[in-house]
């Protein structure tokens, strides 16, 4: 579909493949080695942490949100409230296209909640069901 802005420091998706609004989602992250995080997470033997393939799926849900729910240019923030089930499957290297797909559970007006997962080469390496909340940016 769309390749995004690298505006943004932390952006870890790519690019959208798919978005069916107020359903799903399937966005791209292309994990190179000249990503910061490498530099530490572990010397010889370069891994993506975890936790930043969980904000991956994050931000694909946040664009899924923002999408289904007419928030473009509305200044709303998406802030991630909460994590549930988190599996890590495999490690993630680089040189991969991490495949992330976020799905609706639930859909309300402020709060909304995903399961996701996360796939190298077809098989999952990650899975997590997480809760995301729809807010005015703080004044």
């Amino acid at each position: 579909m769309a390749a995004l802005p690298h505006r943004y420091p932390m952006l870890l998706v790519d690019r959208v493949e798919a978005l069916v609004p107020d359903t799903s989602i399937v966005a791209i992250k292309a994990v190179s080695i000249n990503e910061p995080f490498f530099a530490g997470h572990f010397p010889g033997r370069p891994i993506m942490p975890g936790v930043l393939i969980v904000e991956a799926l994050a931000q694909a849900a946040g664009v899924l949100a923002v999408e289904s729910l007419g928030l473009a240019g509305s200044g709303k923030l998406v802030y991630f409230m909460a994590i549930d089930d988190a599996k890590f499957r495999s490690p993630v290297e680089p040189g991969v296209l991490l495949r992330l797909e976020v799905a609706f559970v639930q859909k309300r007006a402020s709060v909304c909640k995903f399961a996701g997962k996360a796939l190298v080469d077809g098989k999952v390496v990650a899975q997590a069901n997480f809760t995301a909340m729809i807010a005015d940016p703080p004044a």
